[in-house]
Formats: structure tokens, C-alpha cells, sequence
């Protein structure tokens, strides 16, 4: 067995993947944990880590600060990721079809939705930058900027990123293989160029933050990192063959995903703090601004790995927002709703390209108020996996009449509960749609809404917390009772929409 990104696919011609919701049989099954390396390195590898460091010093924290706020969440945010992906070795199907062991096959639609939005969401934010970045260097390069630039642009970024997501998942792998390559040498070349703008002097004085403000850093970097990825982590494990290594899956699961962001964050972290201009670029131009100090003749490379890295991620998610939408309940082929996520995709971006100013503070407030309620379901999902014993019984998995029931109410409470609270305990200023949340700050005794535990952004780790905790505590019994019953009878095809 090797350990190639698709174990014999270079013989094999490309063609659109059939497969929707439907379990990977066992002679479609290759590859070794080992590939998993690749699609989360390619996914994460991208020129947005760098600002990071820009948007973790703006909590009002130094650099060490920032940098183990950095470490802990982003390792720690994709160790779960890990975790899960641990769930589509044992059972073949999407994240969220396995989700539906927890919360029962109709009961899952919920957060089938909630998982469809914030890929959406990640998808076109991943677009909109690129196609920003690619207008900035032409600009500089004195080839247009304008409109029509940002237009065409758009329209070769957004067409990259729909091909990939409708061709499905061998196409996906090669080219996350071929972007792992070209934008870690490119990457590796832009830091040797910028180092000489690094003053440590200004670094190190940044002055230290507060608890809260160190807190409210650290789930920034979790939803921004492994929370963004939770809900579609067993999409790519799901091929790997039965007896593959869980600790295999979860060990190249985490390091693919957090070796690129952690190393992009440090640098990111000392470019920003050597420069308060540059910070303050970045939150309007995130990718663009970091071009103002690049020569001229490395722009177009630039381009190139700015644009790569963020297709990486937004194939990923296009691809998992198309899984996520079937598993909402809509009934066409994979490739169909890949295409309607794609359309989506593009009209959000250009939203974001043509018509907003403040990206920043929209996209902490579309982070911070969707990564309630999936880690919410993180935590129900984890404890779910946690307690079983057994593999999952494939065929029910789609029978609401089957072990697995159609809506299970404890999960769903737990949920919605969880994310009522988490709403209650976060809030976002920048963004005016969203200055009803944080109502509970107030009353728990933590300063309201101008209290220094505001920005902590608590609600995200209780949601985490109580999602867990909740179905450890009360979820065991269920969970024998599903395992104790006898495999059920072969599942008809017919049987699984969006097959």
C-alpha cells in the first residue's frame, strides 16, 4: 500500500464523482491516514494565516500572548477535527450522515443547515479574498485594479473553485497535492523577502492584554481554524479502508491541518507587530495589504500563492457545503448541489468584493455567531463517537425507522440550548445585525455588554462544553440500546437520497 494522495488514480481518467451521501464500499476504499496530509495542509496552507497575526493582536494582547493563544487553538481546534474524522473511517458515509447516529435521521437536518451555512459562508470568504488579492496586485503592477479587473477575477477564481467542488473528490485530492507543493515553496520565498521588515524592538513592546482579551483571542483562532473545518472533517477520511489507524486519522488529521497556520501565524504575528500601518491594513485588505511590502517582481508569484492557498480551502468547502446541503434534505445528484452552493458562493462574494467596507468586523461576527451552534454539535458528536464500541450500522443510517430513529429530542435540546447560551455569552460590536447577542452577560455577574469578559467569547467553549458533557452524561443508554441490536438488511440505493 502506498502512500500516495489516490492510490492508483493516475491511470484512471478524471470524471465527475457519483457518490452523494451514499457509503464508500470497501473496493473504492485506498489510500493510508498518511493522505490525509494532504487535502488539510492544502486547505490550510494559505497567505490568510499570515494575517492572523494582525487579527489576534487586535484583541489588545502582546506577542506572546497572542502566539500561545495562536498555538492552543489552533491545535487544539483540529485535534477535534481529528477526532471526528475518526468517525468516517468507522463508518463511510459524510460528517454530517454519521451526525445522524446522534440526532436521528430527520432530527439531523438542523444541524445539516447550520453545517451548510458556514461552509457557504467559508467558501465565499475564501472567493472574496482571492479575487481582492488578485485585483491588488494588478493594480500595483499598473494592469487595472478597477471594476473590470475584480470582475474577471472573480470569475476565474469562482470558476476554479466550482470545477473542483463539482468534479468531487479525486480531482480534489490531485489538486490539493499540486497547491500543497507550489504554494509551500512560494510561501517559504515570500518570508525570505519580507523578513528585513520584522523589528523585533516594536514587537516586543506591544503591550500585554488581559485574561479576557487572551480568551476572547484564543476561540478566535478555534473558529477561525478547526471549528471552521469540524463539520466536514470525515469527508475525506470516509475513503480510507476499515482497518486503518484511528490514531493514524487523528495524528495526520491535526498535524496537516495546524503545521502550515502555525507557522504563517508566528511570522504573521511579527510582521504585524513590527508595523502599526500594516496592522491596520490588513483588517481592510487581509491579503492585499501584505503585497504594499513586496518588490514588484515577486507580485505576480504572489498572486499566485494568495490565490492557490484560498481555492485550496474553498474547494474543500464547496464540496462540503454540497454534502451538507443533501443532507438537509434536498434531493438532487452531489454534483447539483455543489453548483447551487457555487452560485451562492459567487453572489456572496461579490457582496463582499463590490459592496461592503468592513470586512473584518462582519467576518469575526459570521465566525463568532455560527461557531456557537457548531460547536455545539462538536460537543454532541464527540461524546456520541466517544461511546460507541461498535462501527456504525451503515444501512440505518439513512432509515428513520431504523436504530438510529428519525428525531432524537435529547441531542436536539442539547443543541439548541447550548447555542442559546453561547449566544448569550458573545458579542460583536463591528457588526450591527448582531448587537442582540451577549444577553446574558449582564445577569451571570460578567459586566454586560461593556464588561471586560465581553470579547471573551465564552459562549463558544460552553457551547463546546455543554454539548459534550451533555451527551456523555445522559446519551450512554441510548447508545447501548442502538448497538445492541442485529445488523440491519443491505441498504437499496434507493434508499439514499443524493446518492
Amino acid at each position: 500500500m502506498t502512500d500516495s494522495p489516490d492510490r492508483g488514480s493516475g491511470s484512471r481518467q478524471l470524471q465527475v464523482e457519483t457518490h452523494g451521501l451514499d457509503v464508500i464500499g470497501d473496493a473504492e476504499r485506498k489510500g493510508t491516514p498518511r493522505t490525509l496530509f494532504w487535502p488539510w495542509f492544502g486547505a490550510n496552507v494559505s497567505i490568510l494565516g499570515l494575517s492572523y497575526g494582525s487579527f489576534a493582536l487586535g484583541f489588545g494582547i502582546s506577542f506572546w500572548q497572542a502566539l500561545a493563544a495562536g498555538v492552543i487553538g489552533i491545535v487544539f481546534s483540529f485535534l477535534l477535527c481529528g477526532f471526528v474524522a475518526v468517525a468516517g473511517k468507522r463508518g463511510s458515509a459524510p460528517t454530517m450522515v454519521l451526525s445522524r447516529a446522534a440526532y436521528g435521521v430527520r432530527g439531523n437536518r438542523l444541524p445539516s443547515v447550520v453545517s451548510w451555512m458556514l461552509t457557504v459562508g467559508w467558501e465565499t470568504v475564501l472567493t472574496a479574498l482571492a479575487t481582492m488579492a488578485t485585483a491588488t496586485v494588478l493594480d500595483r503592477l499598473g494592469w487595472g485594479g478597477g471594476t473590470g479587473t475584480k470582475v474577471v477575477a472573480l470569475i476565474v477564481v469562482g470558476a476554479l473553485v466550482v470545477v473542483g467542488g463539482v468534479m468531487g473528490f479525486d480531482l480534489i485530492m490531485r489538486l490539493q497535492t499540486v497547491i500543497t507543493v507550489v504554494t509551500g515553496v512560494l510561501t517559504v520565498v515570500y518570508i525570505g523577502l519580507v523578513a528585513d521588515h520584522i523589528h523585533w524592538s516594536a514587537v516586543s513592546a506591544v503591550p500585554s492584554g488581559s485574561a479576557q482579551e487572551f480568551i476572547g483571542a484564543l476561540v478566535f483562532m478555534m473558529t477561525g481554524f478547526g471549528l471552521g473545518w469540524v463539520n466536514a472533517a470525515a469527508d475525506y477520511s470516509r475513503y480510507l479502508p476499515r482497518d486503518s489507524s484511528g490514531r493514524g486519522v487523528v495524528g495526520w488529521t491535526t498535524f496537516g491541518a495546524s503545521v502550515a497556520p502555525l507557522l504563517l501565524l508566528v511570522f504573521g504575528l511579527l510582521l504585524a507587530g513590527s508595523s502599526t500601518t500594516l496592522n491596520t491594513a490588513i483588517a481592510a485588505d487581509p491579503i492585499g495589504a501584505l503585497t504594499t511590502i513586496l518588490p514588484t517582481w515577486f507580485l505576480i508569484p504572489f498572486a499566485a500563492v494568495a490565490v492557490l492557498g484560498l481555492v485550496g480551502g474553498a474547494v474543500l468547502d464547496i464540496y462540503s457545503s454540497g454534502l451538507a446541503l443533501l443532507a438537509a434534505g434536498l434531493r438532487v445528484p452531489r454534483y447539483l448541489a455543489a453548483l447551487l452552493d457555487g452560485v451562492l458562493m459567487i453572489a456572496g462574494s461579490i457582496y463582499i468584493v463590490f459592496f461592503t467596507d468592513d470586512f473584518l468586523g462582519q467576518f469575526i461576527g459570521f465566525l463568532t455567531t455560527l461557531g456557537v451552534p457548531v460547536a455545539a454539535w462538536c460537543g454532541v458528536m464527540l461524546a456520541d463517537l466517544a461511546l460507541r464500541r461498535r462501527d456504525y450500522d451503515e444501512a440505518d443510517l439513512f432509515r428513520p425507522r431504523g436504530r438510529y430513529g428519525d428525531v432524537e429530542p435529547l441531542p436536539l435540546v442539547l443543541t439548541l440550548a447550548a447555542t442559546a447560551i453561547g449566544w448569550g455569552l458573545v458579542t460583536n460590536t463591528a457588526a450591527g445585525w448582531l448587537e442582540w447577542q451577549g444577553y446574558l452577560l449582564g445577569p451571570l455577574g460578567l459586566g454586560g455588554k461593556d464588561g471586560s469578559w465581553a470579547y471573551a467569547n465564552l459562549g463558544v467553549l460552553a457551547a463546546l462544553a455543554l454539548g459534550f458533557l451533555g451527551t456523555l452524561a445522559l446519551g450512554r443508554g441510548r447508545v447501548r440500546t442502538q448497538e445492541a441490536g442485529p445488523p440491519s438488511r443491505p441498504l437499496d440505493v434507493r434508499e439514499v437520497p443524493g446518492a
